[in-house]
């Protein structure tokens, strides 16, 4: 099984046990909410069979009249928040009475208030901003980066989709367009004092004495070279007149001028202060110096940069590198060990790790995460309070009371085991205030 099979699996199985779990709490719901209920119902029997006994001794037991009031009051009162809790829901007994079965009937008034109530108060700009606030984004983000798996199925990902962008990239006529853009940009740069700040970075503590070292090594390996010489005493026959080839004036000529040569190069290597060294560095301070400062120096760098930059072979070779940059990942990305994944699963480790110990850069991070996800809900949140109010329109009637009653239903019935006490205590309050009254 691969790892994307196994990771749906597992979701599969952890969204499963969710909705088992969830079940089994509406289940202990409804029990709860069916024994709050027989409770009620008995109670409420209770009250009828007490008014009923103390109504029928009240004659013999002259006290019992109190009792008879309260539970005549308290059959009352629970009676009618019985029928104030059914009416929320259904018909009472089944009777077209108006202003009953009040969800059911308001169903499309209540979904679309519902909705408004949740985009004015919870998806309010501020409180939105506040709650996205106390979310580190930046630290989950290094965390999930840090794990190497992570980051190896990230740049696994990456990899497929390395090939489709590239296409990408030429279909759009990007690549022309960064080619064309960057040639412009090319084009703008004052060439002479980026050249003079280069040459100025090389001549620092004399490296180019260096350099000047490599040429006198170029120079001493050309008087050497069998071939080289043989074409310097050909040069040299030549501009003599004949007499002196005669006496082989040339190769005493070519002997003296390489064994002069060769001292001069031994002397100027060997002393880092010869005085051609210095004429070396006058060349290449006064060189630089012209490029920083002078316009005909200026002009001539112009031009030889926009001649190169006109030149056709240059974007050919352009087209050259892209084509061989693409080949390279394409077939690189396909490979079972995979150059660029393993350089992208590296870099994005790198990027978690230093995400996790630089606080400001996940400040910003999370700065730009509220901005970002503010302004997203801001402008989605009529869509959203929209789209609570057509599932709830949506949902079957059945199913919508008894998910409030499963979830405020028992509430609903302490109702009635208030009614029925505060009943029964104004009744026997009114029956105390009806005796004192006739007594008097």
């Amino acid at each position: 099984m691969s790892s994307s099979q196994s990771q749906s699996a597992a979701a599969g199985r952890v969204l499963s046990s969710e909705t088992t779990a969830a079940k089994a709490i509406d289940t202990e719901k409804l029990k709860a909410l069916r024994r709050t209920k027989f409770a009620a119902t008995a109670t409420l029997a209770l009250c009828v069979c007490v008014f009923a006994v103390a109504k029928s001794l009240e004659g013999s037991w002259p006290w019992l009249g109190f009792v008879a009031a309260f539970a005549e009051a308290a059959t009352i009162g629970g009676l009618a928040d019985w029928y104030a809790v059914v009416a929320l829901f259904k018909r009472p007994l089944g009777l077209p009475i108006p202003h009953t079965a009040i969800v059911p009937s308001n169903q499309e008034r209540i979904a679309d208030n519902l909705g408004r109530f949740i985009e004015t108060n919870f998806l309010a700009p501020e409180p939105v901003r506040q709650k996205l606030k106390e979310v580190d984004f930046a630290a989950l983000v290094a965390d999930w980066l840090s794990d190497r798996a992570r980051a190896e199925d990230l740049s696994v990902f990456v990899g497929r989709l390395m090939p489709k962008m590239l296409q990408a990239v030429e279909d759009t006529g990007l690549r022309e367009f960064a080619t064309r853009r960057l040639l412009e940009r090319a084009a703008k740069v004052d060439v002479a004092p980026l050249a003079a700040e280069l040459l100025s970075a090389l001549t620092e503590d004399r490296r180019h004495q260096r350099l000047f070292d490599e040429f006198t090594k170029i120079i001493g390996n050309f008087l050497n070279d069998e071939q080289a010489l043989a074409v310097l005493r050909e040069k040299i026959r030549e501009e003599l007149p004949s007499v002196f080839n005669l006496f082989r004036a040339d190769a005493y000529l070519l002997k003296r001028i390489v064994s002069s040569a060769a001292t001069l190069l031994e002397e100027v290597r060997a002393d880092p202060d010869h005085p051609l060294r210095g004429e070396f560095d006058r060349f290449v301070y006064g060189f630089v110096d012209k490029l920083r400062h002078s316009p005909d120096y200026a002009r001539r760098a112009d031009q030889l940069k926009r001649n190169f930059l006109a030149r056709p072979e240059l974007r050919g070779l352009a087209n050259d590198i892209w084509s061989s940059m693409r080949r390279f990942i394409e077939q690189d990305v396909a490979a079972q060990e995979s150059m660029t994944r393993r350089h992208l699963s590296a870099m994005f480790v790198e990027i978690g790790q230093n995400l996790a110990r630089d606080p400001q850069i996940r400040s910003d991070m999370n700065e730009g995460f509220v901005v970002a996800l503010a302004s997203f809900v801001e402008n989605q949140k009529s869509g959203v309070s929209g789209f609570i109010a057509e599932q709830v329109k949506r949902w079957d009637l059945g199913q919508l009371t008894r998910l409030m009653e499963i979830n405020i239903g028992r509430d609903l019935q302490y109702i009635r085991f208030n009614g029925m006490v505060i009943g029964g205590l104004a009744g026997l309050a009114l029956y105390s205030a009806e005796l004192l009254f006739l007594a008097n």
